[in-house]
């Protein structure tokens, strides 16, 4: 039941396209709405991914005006990456649709079932917040 449901959403997430933006993209774009100003190294340990290919993820969402690259005011050796207002504006935009998208599928539902959904999806979400934040941890321990 768990792997239908995600290909459901797969499916209604993939009416909102994500282009121009490739899955690893996503994860960069949506790694700097949280870690705002993190460095590429930091980066790299968050995606699991070498340095040269998440540097390659980075200049082309640079050129595609979703990412800036700014000189550390601290240490000018040290680039720091940010989401730009064209890439902030991206999710916003790529939220709504997969948003209305869902909206659609829930208008569907009797209203007792969409309460339950959205107990359960409380409790989903805190549990993934927790397993985020462990596995966090731990690479920060390994790190140190």
């Amino acid at each position: 039941m768990t792997a239908t449901a995600g290909e459901l959403l797969e499916v209604l997430w993939g009416r909102a396209s994500t282009a121009p933006a490739s899955a690893s993209q996503m994860r960069v774009l949506l790694t700097l709405e949280h870690q705002d100003g993190i460095n590429l190294r930091t980066l790299c340990d968050t995606l699991s991914s070498t340095p040269p290919s998440t540097s390659r993820l980075c200049d082309r969402l640079v050129a595609a005006g979703f990412v800036e690259r700014v000189v550390s005011p601290a240490d000018r050796r040290e680039v720091r990456l940010h989401l730009s207002s064209r890439g902030r504006a991206f999710l916003e935009d790529l939220r709504a649709r997969r948003e209305q998208e869902l909206q659609a599928v829930l208008a569907l539902m009797p209203s007792s079932k969409r309460m339950a959904l959205l107990e359960g999806l409380e409790a989903f979400c805190g549990a993934a917040a927790l397993q985020i934040q462990d596995k966090a941890q731990r690479a920060d321990d390994q790190t140190a």
